[in-house]
């Protein structure tokens, strides 16, 4: 519910494997907003978000809205994921590269969440929303006088 106002959403969680390259954007048409998700924890995943995802997205669909989310925060500070990443010196990725990268990619809005602790769940599919309700910028168009 936004405002007091009930909204149903339809999810389309689509195959990442390059098998599904030339299927996955079937499935793209009539989108009103895209989640394009990476785990905090995979490096991997969030550089992705940048040289696959989006780039796709916006292929086939220029002007959809799009959150960029972070998931898997409840992993963030758990050591032996830590222990992990820096094995192969990594670190999680922060809320603040987060938010430059959604800043860079011209997402809406860059939000976090923990399907196992639900702890930012809902404010995903709230922004999801309020992003598919917002009416996408005007195009600014040239103006030609003729004389």
């Amino acid at each position: 519910m936004i405002g007091g106002e009930p909204y149903t959403l339809g999810l389309f969680d689509t195959a990442g494997q390059e098998d599904y390259d030339r299927l996955r954007p079937l499935s793209y048409p009539q989108t009103d907003v895209f989640l394009v998700c990476f785990s905090v924890v995979s490096p991997s995943s969030f550089e992705n978000v940048k040289e696959k995802w989006v780039p796709e997205i916006t292929h086939h669909c220029q002007k959809t809205p799009f959150l960029l989310v972070g998931t898997q925060i409840d992993l963030r500070d758990d050591a032996g994921t830590i222990e992990k990443l820096a094995k192969n010196k990594q670190k999680p990725i922060t809320m603040e590269q987060g938010e430059k990268l959604a800043k860079e990619l011209k997402a809406v809005k860059y939000v976090e969440c923990s399907a196992l602790t639900q702890k930012g769940l809902k404010n995903v599919f709230d922004e999801a929303i309020l992003a598919a309700l917002e009416p996408p910028e005007p195009t600014k168009k040239r103006k030609c006088a003729i004389l």
